[in-house]
């Protein structure tokens, strides 16, 4: 069995944080401040956010707000795993699931643009990615699934038992379908390496500044532990986060995601013991497996079961924590896709709060009397690539003209109903254990449209 050393379990870093040099967060904000627009948050979504719209408004005064330090949150403690498509949408459609993965392409363009253009220090890659297929009937419905979708240009493969080999071996896989441009990064360096570009572009970045309240108006007021922001618009880039600050309490479900990962091997020793040529993998059960192995050769390994996620009382996106048994379970998962891994050491082991919403869909838009509170959350696993592609949404919607958006199912979307406390604890933790799964709602193709158009140009 392997084995696993705590030194990195007591203060919950991940693999992404723990090997990084010493982090010095930039100093609070003390006193009152103006903005156009003030960025709640440091993760994915509020550093791609700032930085688009400093790029498109240089005139503008833009300031960024964060609780702890940049990439604190899920963009500094997921999986790795860069992906297509949005969580919880499924177009019947060819043609409409062309314009879904175009979108995700485009985030991921967004990812690699900002390492290319600031020459970012940024272990990322982007070989592939797999969805590995665990039964016979579910293989035959994915090989014609790929069938269609390559007929309007998306480029999956879809790769039969036999062909796994050459790709990725793993136990009880029946077949795959490769997305060749999906990849893996090290989100936390390309949010902190995105700090010293966001200064240079003007934008005011204050870490260790937590939102204590915020007052709509055609003014919004920001209260700060040592100051005060009033800003002419704001944007909730919390995710998992956001309910804390009054928003979307009754339609998104913090659930906390338990990670390892291993020590780091060579690619031919990983060859030997099942792993190929691709960035990572998930797998089609209810409760799905996902992998990404970082370019250092570490597997990093998550979900598998409902041991692998937590619900905490009250919705709380902080992790009460240690939770052994669900590292645990997470291990013997690794072990029975990989068995030949069991001499591999376990050397980190970390939670992080998802955000989901009960149809997986996630949802960017702009609220409030004024029209000027703009937001973008809950996206169900998929947040490397959504969050960091919405900033590009967030900031055409500040600029009115998010036309290009109109199709896709994120935009404005409607969340569906959660139940309050002690309901909602009560009906996961009984749905979970009855099921094996997490709640769930499938929308039909009606409700993968916008349910409100966005803004017009000049409406801010």
């Amino acid at each position: 069995m392997s084995t696993f050393s705590p030194a990195d379990l007591d203060d919950n870093q991940s693999v992404w944080l723990a090997d990084k040099p010493p982090y010095e967060p930039l100093p609070a904000l003390v006193g009152d401040a103006a903005a156009d627009v003030a960025v709640i948050g440091g993760g994915f979504t509020g550093v791609s956010t700032a930085y688009h719209l400093a790029k498109r408004f240089p005139e503008k005064r833009i300031v960024l707000l964060e609780a702890k330090t940049l990439a604190n949150g899920a963009s500094g403690r997921n999986g790795g795993l860069m992906l297509n498509w949005v969580n919880g949408a499924h177009p019947s459609d060819p043609s409409h699931a062309r314009e879904i993965f175009d979108a995700t392409q485009e985030g991921m363009e967004v990812i690699a643009s900002f390492i290319r253009d600031h020459e970012l220090a940024v272990r990322h890659r982007r070989d592939g990615a797999l969805e590995i297929v665990t039964s016979a009937k579910k293989a035959e419905q994915a090989a014609r699934e790929v069938e269609k979708l390559r007929a309007v240009g998306i480029p999956l493969r879809w790769l039969g038992k036999s062909e796994l080999p050459e790709t990725l071996r793993v136990e009880g896989a029946e077949g795959a379908i490769l997305d060749p441009t999906a990849g893996e990064i090290d989100g936390a360096a390309l949010v902190r390496e995105l700090r010293p570009v966001l200064v240079r572009l003007g934008v005011g970045v204050y870490e260790q500044t937590p939102v204590l309240r915020i007052a709509e108006g055609e003014t919004v007021s920001l209260t700060t532990p040592a100051g005060t922001v009033r800003a002419k618009a704001i944007v909730l880039a919390t995710n998992a986060y956001t309910p804390g600050l009054g928003y979307f309490r009754s339609s998104v479900c913090t659930v906390h995601s338990h990670v390892i990962a291993t020590e780091p091997l060579s690619v031919d020793t990983w060859r030997e013991l099942g792993w190929g040529r691709v960035a990572g993998f998930s797998d089609d059960r209810d409760r799905l497996s996902y992998a990404s192995l970082t370019p250092d050769g570490r597997l990093v390994f998550g979900g598998g079961s409902n041991a692998a996620y937590s619900y905490v009382f009250g919705n709380r996106p902080s992790f009460p924590g240690p939770a052994e048994r669900s590292f645990a379970a997470i291990q013997a998962t690794m072990l029975r896709y990989l068995p030949r891994a069991r001499e591999v050491k376990v050397t980190h082991r970390w939670t992080g709060p998802v955000a989901l919403t009960l149809s997986r869909i996630c949802t960017m838009g702009v609220r409030g009397a004024h029209r000027n509170v703009y937001y973008s959350l809950g996206y169900s696993g998929h947040g490397i690539t959504l969050a960091n592609l919405a900033g590009r949404v967030l900031t055409d919607l500040y600029s009115g003209d998010a036309e290009r958006w109109s199709a896709l199912p994120f935009l404005q979307q409607r969340l569906t109903y959660i139940p309050p406390e002690p309901f909602r604890w009560i009906g996961y933790q009984f749905y979970t254990k009855l099921t094996g799964r997490s709640p769930k709602q499938t929308l039909p193709d009606s409700a993968l449209r916008p349910s409100a158009a966005p803004p017009r140009k000049g409406s801010t």
